[in-house]
């Protein structure tokens, strides 16, 4: 059976764990495809709000297997508290299973992710300091900690000790920080590793069983494309590729097997960190668009960059991803707006432009070029299908499929899973445009 990936269509923090969540009741596994404990999904359901950093968002459904896949970066202590603290509220954990392949996020990793953003004082990027982008760069080196290693304690005690000897000289030479202690290394992550050996398996293999023997799938994305380490606003990116693309790598499963890709957008923009973002507001309009969408960061309680909705930016995702259809998210945020912008074009030295510039530095630069939208003014938290929506917030949805290119499906109206809004009879599970 094909595979559906669920991405973000921004800057990260769409609700793409909500969706997912709401979907994988008609799935059959769901795959984490990149990313580590610096993503945040929350959910919200009848049992209670769930935030969820590394473990999948179907861990909700138990009828549902889990997959960290070999595309994550996985902090072994941070894992086994998210698990307890899942435990401890009565969900099961027995269908999670976690790739062999995927990398290790190391105790030195955070503190160079520090140093580093330290040692680039105005230039800083805005990490979320976890660690996740000197473990990425460890794997591309080719000298990182797999999963794999967790599963022998002779050969993790080896490796472990080399590793941090190694990065133990990067610490003390270069940043004039203090070493770690290799012994209280070796016995957290050995501790991390007794609670996590019985989910450690060949993931790829399992997820490429359940799909040749017709099961669906569901591939989550962390973070969002216009921060893709490579059409993202580099250098201000995360450290993994956060497309379609690197969906399928980083789950291991074939593009031939995707036949969906649902783009999750917010109604409006935001983003966490440093980089560019045209449409920001710094008025009482973004600190109201914060407050009403409660724009703080999931991992790190960060309040969030917030702007109108950037059009440029979202087609330019859409294209390059093949977004088969969208999900707009939070859209009852605008419910107070009397009239609502909408980022059309840029414009750069003078000139209109659709394009998204590859040079941060004319990024930077660019301002937006608005295009006006009436709201509704009425509160749309209650609604339950495409009647119960205005006809202003049903044409404003149909002017962000002007600018996406693909049908807006489903338009998220508050944080539970019943606000969830099919926009077309199927949408959930064929996808389709709002009706006209």
């Amino acid at each position: 059976m094909p595979a559906t990936i669920i991405m973000g269509g921004q800057w990260g923090d769409e609700g793409k764990g909500k969706l997912t969540d709401a979907l994988a009741g008609q799935s059959h596994l769901v795959v984490r495809a990149n990313g580590g404990s610096n993503a945040g999904h929350t959910v919200v359901t009848s049992a209670g709000t769930f935030k969820l950093h590394l473990v999948p968002s179907g861990i909700l459904n138990p009828e549902c297997v889990s997959v960290v896949g070999p595309g994550v970066v996985v902090d072994p202590p941070s894992l086994v508290r998210e698990l307890v603290a899942l435990q401890a509220r009565g969900i099961t954990i027995d269908q999670l299973l976690i790739s062999e392949r995927a990398h290790v996020v190391m105790p030195y990793h955070p503190v160079l992710d520090a140093l580093e953003e330290t040692h680039r004082e105005s230039g800083e990027i805005g990490t979320t300091r976890r660690g996740n982008g000197p473990a990425y760069s460890d794997k591309v080196a080719r000298r990182g900690v797999r999963i794999a290693d967790l599963r022998k304690p002779d050969r993790l005690d080896k490796i472990v000790r080399e590793a941090v000897a190694e990065h133990n000289e990067l610490l003390t030479r270069f940043y004039g920080a203090q070493p770690l202690d290799p012994d209280q290394v070796v016995s957290d992550l050995e501790l991390a590793a007794q609670f996590l050996r019985p989910f450690i398996g060949d993931a790829e293999a399992r997820v490429q069983e359940m799909l040749i023997a017709g099961k669906r799938a569901l591939i989550e994305c962390a973070q969002g494309p216009m921060l893709d380490v490579d059409f993202g606003t580099y250098p201000y990116v995360t450290s993994s590729s956060s497309s379609a693309a690197g969906a399928c790598q980083g789950a291991g499963i074939a593009p031939v097997h995707v036949d969906r890709v649902i783009g999750v957008y917010k109604a409006y923009s935001t983003r966490v960190g440093a980089g560019p973002m045209p449409t920001e507001l710094h008025d009482e309009t973004g600190e109201l668009i914060r407050q009403r969408g409660r724009e703080y960061g999931t991992s790190t309680g960060r309040p969030r960059r917030t702007g109108w909705f950037d059009g440029v930016a979202a087609r330019h995702v859409a294209r390059w991803n093949g977004v088969t259809e969208v999900a707009v998210t939070l859209t009852d945020v605008l419910d107070v707006f009397e009239e609502i912008q909408v980022a059309r074009a840029y414009r750069l030295d003078g000139e209109e432009t659709t394009a998204v510039p590859s040079l941060v530095d004319d990024y930077f630069r660019v301002e937006p070029v608005y295009e006006t939208v009436p709201g509704w003014q009425q509160d749309v938290t209650g609604a339950r299908t495409r009647s119960d929506l205005p006809e202003n917030a049903l044409g404003y949805l149909r002017t962000l499929e002007t600018f996406l290119g693909a049908p807006v499906t489903m338009a998220g109206v508050g944080p539970g899973r019943e606000q969830l809004v099919p926009l077309t009879a199927d949408a959930a599970i064929l996808g389709g445009s709002i009706a006209r």
